[in-house]
């Protein structure tokens, strides 16, 4: 099929529909649908082919695919995602960018789309606002973007403070939200110790966040043995 050149309109859309329905795997989605909760519909279509299905949208009329995409199915909703992602100009980008998080219900599609939006590396300082704004919603998915955007692309000596400061900030005990905070502290003492190690001394994370971080550490090859052990006096 080819997407590089595609007319998007209804009946070109239901073509792709029928293309990707072509290519799903009912055992990969059976082993999907047990790590990724989600409320739309799984075909089962493994990310590295979706990846390549929006990098081939994305070479043509994005606006238009964005216009006639439905998101009845998980994998439309993680190809929107990518195809935004793919967008290099940021007015244009953020004509679309939160109303397509809105969508976001899950770690897969968060942590996938935040992990490919790579023009947050070339504007930081931008994306600071957006992050701020994220991480003080009310919604467990914009709060987890945020984390990750921050874990992706924030964790330097000069973003540490802010970062620390995100953490204590936040007051959530939903799952999705305090195992990103976890996976994000792990990082940060994995790279600047010492100051992960100030953090931990001297924190306001949950219970659940803090012994979790821990654990995530302690698994971590790039942690000495004897640090592993003397973490554990921070336990809870």
């Amino acid at each position: 099929m080819d997407l590089k050149s595609m007319n998007w309109n209804k009946d070109n859309y239901l073509l792709f529909i029928d293309y990707l329905k072509s290519i799903r795997e009912e055992e990969y989605k059976e082993f999907s649908e047990k790590i990724t909760f989600t409320k739309y519909e799984m075909l089962g279509i493994r990310l590295p082919k979706l990846r390549s299905i929006a990098k081939d949208i994305s070479k043509g009329d994005i606006a238009s695919f964005l216009k006639v995409v439905k998101h009845s199915y998980y994998e439309e909703v993680m190809i929107s995602l990518l195809v935004i992602a793919s967008i290099k100009d940021m007015n244009e980008l953020m004509k679309y960018f939160y109303k397509y998080i809105s969508l976001i219900d899950n770690w897969a599609l968060c942590d996938t789309f935040c992990n490919s939006l790579k023009i947050v590396s070339k504007n930081k300082e931008y994306f600071l606002e957006v992050i701020d704004k994220l991480i003080k919603s009310d919604k467990t998915y914009d709060i987890r973007v945020g984390l990750i955007l921050l874990l992706c692309y924030y964790v330097e000596e000069k973003y540490l403070d802010l970062i620390f400061n995100y953490l204590d900030s936040i007051k959530s005990d939903e799952y999705y939200v305090n195992m990103a905070e976890a996976w994000l502290l792990c990082e940060i003492f994995v790279k600047y110790e010492d100051k992960g190690l100030k953090y931990l001394e001297k924190n306001k994370l949950n219970k659940f966040t803090i012994n979790k971080s821990i654990s995530k550490i302690r698994d971590s090859y790039r942690v000495s043995k004897e640090m592993k052990e003397y973490i554990l006096k921070f336990k809870r």
